[in-house]
């Protein structure tokens, strides 16, 4: 069993800065790749931001500049430092982490998701 539990989400002004964090933990033999997605209300979850082991990332085009992601691969957690937020960042925000489980199994898990609000 692996879970992700995500923190960080929150209501918070146009141009304000949110951190968000994802622990992972369970039957953990190595993670590798961990990014963020997102999902607002009537519209299908996207990619935000991926890290892979090696710190390699990867963000959508409509965050980039505003956002970084980073990781702990000692602790298995993944951080998501949102800054300039505008009221279209607005979503649930979901964790995701490619997990090589004691057995060994390959799972692609998902955290609960935090939702992050910003208001105009």
């Amino acid at each position: 069993q692996v879970q992700l539990v995500e923190s960080g989400g929150g209501l918070v002004q146009a141009g304000g800065s949110l951190r968000l964090s994802c622990a992972a933990s369970g039957s953990i033999v190595r993670i590798y790749e961990m990014g963020w997605y997102r999902q607002a209300p009537g519209k299908q979850r996207e990619l935000v931001a991926t890290v892979t082991s090696g710190g390699s990332t990867n963000y959508a085009d409509s965050v980039k500049g505003r956002f970084t992601i980073s990781r702990d691969n000692v602790q298995n957690t993944v951080y998501l430092q949102m800054n300039s937020l505008k009221p279209e960042d607005t979503a649930v925000y979901y964790c995701n982490a490619d997990v090589l489980r004691r057995g060994p199994t390959f799972l692609n898990a998902w955290g609960q998701g935090t939702l992050v609000t910003v208001s105009s």
